[in-house]
């Protein structure tokens, strides 16, 4: 595989994540707010079952993808671009262990479900990780847009 073609798979990937972080800042975190106590845990049990597929196998290959971007790269690619596009899904996988993924753990276990402090620290922050996916995928588009454009 060319090193261009791999550098465009790998700005498909951060897309897709891009997607997958405005699906959970717009309308799964916020639809939790709507569930009802008794339905509550029901609802996200089946979420937590998807997430292996279609976050964290997605985000474990950017991830991967990223670190062989920064030796097996196009002719012409911008120094900085796998250092900051590493940077920032680093900063969202650290801040996720550190705050959201602990968050949504505790979230599991409070009985108060919808009214969980938990979920509302979720809410109030969650801003943030979708900036820094976001901020990952402008990287690698404006990368691919000087390499190949």
């Amino acid at each position: 595989m060319s090193a261009s073609v791999f550098l465009l798979l790998n700005l498909a990937l951060a897309f897709y994540n891009v997607g997958t972080i405005w699906a959970h800042e717009i309308d799964i975190f916020r639809t939790w707010r709507l569930i009802g106590r008794a339905q509550f845990h029901d609802v996200q049990m089946v979420h937590f079952r998807k997430i292996p597929y279609w976050i964290f196998a997605p985000v474990g290959l950017a991830l991967l993808g990223n670190i062989a971007l920064l030796w097996y790269h196009p002719v012409g690619s911008p120094g900085w671009c796998g250092w900051a596009a590493l940077v920032f899904q680093s900063l969202s996988i650290l801040l996720t262990a550190a705050f959201w993924g602990r968050w949504q753990g505790r979230l599991a276990r409070d009985e108060r479900g919808p009214e969980s402090p938990y979920l509302a620290k979720i809410l109030r922050t969650h801003w943030l990780r979708t900036a820094l996916i976001n901020g990952y995928a402008l990287v690698f588009l404006f990368w691919t847009v000087k390499v190949l454009g």
